[in-house]
């Protein structure tokens, strides 16, 4: 083989395997809360530029976090931080998530991250469904032609900022409908030090989005904190008998 078609051959290879190994992207974090301040400087220590959406952009703290995020970060309007990206995080409140979506413009062929946790306070204390239809599917039926990915749920704002706090593996569920995209969003939380686990389609993200309503609930009201680790079987599973 010539030295020019190795050449060939190894760049393909390398730029098949990137997304898993969490390529370098644009990634717009939409809103400056602590979803994005935790975060958006850790995607910029993996090489990925990070565009924070805010709707003053120029106001002194979004200006202190992007000051902070290094020399990979800048902040814009929401629309315009999506419209330069390639990834878009939508870390904002749950109850004005579906109006920003609507404000950021075409999202086609965007990879949309969903952070977001929908809750009420139910009369007994505990954090419950608002409703039955997950934030992510929400998302999806707004911007039918992005692929949206439901992630980071299910974490606290702690282990965003250290996935090594607790001596364990920390699993990020995911749920979307494109495999591609969600190989995309495997390789960043896998090199932000995290588990990856696919757990299927969109409509699933209710089910993932109640793995937060759990932990939520477990640590505020139940005096257990946790975080999600879910163990890979290193054994097949047994097949029955014909």
């Amino acid at each position: 083989m010539s030295l020019y078609r190795c050449f060939i051959v190894t760049a393909f290879l390398i730029s098949s395997a990137l997304p898993l190994a969490g390529r370098a992207e644009t990634i717009a974090m939409i809103g400056t809360g602590e979803v994005s301040g935790a975060l958006g400087p850790r995607l910029a220590d993996l090489g990925h530029r990070v565009i924070y959406g805010s709707r003053s952009p120029e106001r002194s703290e979004v200006q202190d976090l992007v000051r902070d995020t290094g020399e990979n970060a800048s902040a814009a309007t929401p629309s315009e931080a999506a419209a330069r990206a390639a990834i878009v995080v939508i870390a904002v409140p749950w109850n004005v998530a579906e109006e920003v979506v609507l404000g950021l413009g075409d999202l086609s062929g965007k990879i949309v991250v969903d952070p977001v946790n929908p809750r009420i306070v139910a009369e007994d204390g505990f954090r419950d469904y608002p409703t039955y239809t997950s934030s992510a599917e929400r998302i999806q039926n707004l911007a039918p032609r992005a692929f949206v990915v439901k992630a980071f749920n299910t974490i606290s704002v702690d282990s965003m900022l250290d996935p090594d706090m607790l001596g364990h593996p920390i699993t990020i569920p995911l749920a979307g409908n494109d495999m591609a995209a969600k190989e995309t969003v495997a390789g960043i939380v896998e090199a932000l030090g995290y588990e990856a686990v696919d757990l299927g389609p969109v409509r699933y993200a209710h089910i993932v989005e109640g793995l937060y309503l759990l932990r939520s609930n477990a640590r505020d009201l139940l005096g257990s904190h946790f975080e999600y680790h879910l163990q890979r079987r290193a054994n097949p599973i047994p097949q029955p008998v014909q």
